[in-house]
């Protein structure tokens, strides 16, 4: 059984032993990653996990908000183990719920390549109007 949370504040170590079992501890630049991370941890607008019952994260969201309009999800991942159980669709509905419903918030986010088909089928696709500027220090790297 998977617990979810919606109230839950997340640690560094815990957060990057979580990164090295999901895809996304390639997600993040190497500049500055120990001094940047608990600076996302401790201001993301929404922090969902998702643990087993015997407290291992299995999953987060992370997302940005206006609680009216938008929703962006700037961290979406699922331990490898875990994949294809329902846990990052749960998580996705849960925090549109938060952020204040599927009829007001639109979601945006930035997606690799392979998990368009996931966003796919929960109906967030490819829009030719998101526009982005990315961060000019980004030296790729995987969290281990």
């Amino acid at each position: 059984m998977i617990v979810y949370s919606d109230r839950e504040r997340l640690e560094f170590d815990e957060y990057a032993d979580f990164l090295k079992r999901s895809d996304l501890g390639s997600q993040y630049p190497r500049q500055g990653f120990e001094s940047r991370i608990p600076k996302v941890l401790a201001n993301v607008d929404l922090s969902l996990t998702a643990r087993t019952e015997d407290g291992l994260l299995v999953g987060i969201c992370f997302g940005l908000t206006d609680w009216a309009y938008f929703l962006f999800l700037t961290d979406l991942g699922v331990d490898r183990s875990y994949v294809r159980q329902g846990i990052g669709r749960t998580l996705v509905e849960m925090a549109v719920e938060k952020a204040g419903g599927p009829a007001n918030i639109t979601i945006a986010t930035i997606s690799h390549d392979d998990a368009l088909p996931f966003y796919g089928s929960m109906g967030i696709v490819n829009d030719e109007n998101l526009v982005v500027r990315f961060c000019s220090d980004w030296e790729s790297f995987v969290v281990e």
